[in-house]
């Protein structure tokens, strides 16, 4: 049996196909550049299905795929006449063009309630709603014409099949569904301008939409729920933390936490229809990628790491703040900047290489913190998963056990699962990625104390990152 997972990522696209043991047996990665002018950020519909094709078509050469399923980003929308034929270019989840209309909905509504229904924190640009309502202000001639509106995995999904679906991961951050009920919300779909007949009809994830080429077309999840799928983040007490560009730290949750207006925590709907929170920093592995490119440019990130397994812990006082993007939780200050401070004529390359790997996981454990849940494993992907030292620093920082995993693409292996799933291949979610996901290698705490060093970084956070 094949199941093919299919991860649309921002700017590429990777698929992967996977016997039901969990092998892989190919993949393809393609890659693609978005248009972007100022605040507005757009892509070729038809490019996304045209890849999606080329996928296909080369990873089932020779054998036959049983199910697939599809993870996207979430807010990329794509308005389309009754036919479903794409009316202009996807608006892509980045795409900042409706902050007038966003703050139009906070004044209506406000933050409050908007949590309260949607489980969305905060009132911005990017969420579909407010894109809609940009739409029909700015561009009257597309807007009279639209008929369906896809989010990006339901418009693969109609292409595939002809049915105009979705599934409740994916409209979690439209800001018009309810995440409570598990159905649109009515309310805002009025002061948007649209009625239900416009949207897909809600579907869970795992579930079967139909057949493409003799292959089952089943529904499939947003990407980091995928991801955390394929990480085997199923249970209770273990999250997974993704160190790549920036860092994603996600937790699956029986209930919405109450409203807290100082916290930018979304929680979203999950894959088991219970619900999940997501937090993320605007850098984390890019960090590292800067100072290596500014002052390391001849070395590899491995010898980056023997630098800085030369230094001891605490890197002699030297202490490094990661917000070269400003900092997003549990701080919320887009101005916030990075800096190393305690440095002297004693310090090398090694100690400032080592002052980045401690304060991402001091970041890491503030925001574990933050988030207040229950951690007893902590599965680590990403780019930064291939670095040792830097899983054993933060299994010190934090006191968990960290582990990394065999399989690297755990959207596309998430999305095959529940491909699985929803074919009748695997009984259930979690039993399935309990026997799929292996374990490469583990890292539990030494017993170094990591404290002098973390009360250093929330020290000198406290002093430099302050909102004006």
């Amino acid at each position: 049996m094949y199941l093919l997972g299919v991860d649309i990522g921002t700017t590429s696209m990777k698929a992967a196909v996977y016997d039901e043991t969990g092998v892989e047996k190919g993949s393809v990665h393609l890659e693609y550049t978005l248009n972007s002018r100022g605040d507005f950020v757009e892509f070729d519909p038809e490019e996304y299905w045209n890849m999606f094709q080329k996928a296909y078509n080369t990873l089932s050469e020779g054998i036959h795929i049983d199910a697939l399923s599809i993870d996207t980003q979430c807010e990329t929308l794509i308005l389309a006449d009754e036919t479903g034929a794409p009316l202009c270019d996807a608006i892509v989840w980045l795409d900042n063009r409706a902050t007038a209309e966003a703050a139009g909905i906070e004044k209506t509504f406000g933050t409050e309630k908007v949590y309260t229904v949607t489980g969305q924190p905060e009132i911005t640009a990017t969420w579909p709603a407010a894109k809609l309502m940009w739409v029909r202000r700015n561009q009257p001639e597309i807007w009279g014409k639209v008929r369906k509106i896809f989010l990006l995995e339901d418009f693969i999904l109609y292409r595939l099949t002809g049915r105009f679906v979705t599934e409740r991961t994916l409209q979690s951050s439209s800001l018009y569904f309810d995440i409570r009920s598990g159905d649109w919300w009515t309310e805002m779909l009025d002061f948007v301008g649209i009625s239900k007949d416009m949207l897909p009809e809600l579907l869970h994830s795992a579930e079967r939409v139909g057949e493409y080429q003799g292959t089952a077309v089943i529904t499939g999840a947003i990407d980091q729920i995928a991801g955390a799928i394929g990480a085997g983040v199923t249970r209770k007490g273990t999250i997974s933390e993704m160190t790549g560009t920036t860092m994603v730290i996600f937790a699956g949750s029986d209930s919405i936490p109450p409203y807290n207006p100082d916290s930018k925590v979304p929680c979203h709907y999950n894959y088991d229809d219970k619900y999940c929170l997501m937090l993320w920093t605007p850098t984390a592995g890019m960090t590292l990628k800067w100072f290596k490119n500014a002052f390391c440019e001849n070395e590899s990130f491995a010898d980056l790491d023997k630098l800085a397994e030369k230094i001891a812990p605490g890197c002699d006082g030297l202490t490094m703040l990661p917000h070269l993007c400003g900092s997003m939780m549990p701080k919320y200050n887009p101005s916030a900047r990075g800096g190393f401070y305690g440095f002297s004529l004693e310090h090398t390359r090694g100690h400032f290489v080592r002052s980045v790997l401690e304060a991402v996981a001091c970041m890491l454990k503030e925001n574990l913190e933050y988030l207040g849940t229950y951690v007893e494993e902590i599965r680590c992907m990403g780019g930064g998963a291939a670095s040792p030292l830097w899983n054993q620093i933060k299994a010190d920082m934090t006191g968990k056990r960290l582990v990394t995993l065999q399989n690297k693409e755990t959207a596309c292996l998430g999305s095959a699962i529940l491909a699985g799933v929803g074919a009748g291949i695997f009984q259930d979610v979690d039993t399935a990625a309990e026997n799929i996901v292996k374990i490469d290698k583990s890292f539990t705490p030494s017993g170094t104390d990591y404290t002098e060093v973390y009360n250093r970084y929330l020290n000198l956070d406290g002093l430099l990152n302050t909102v004006k």
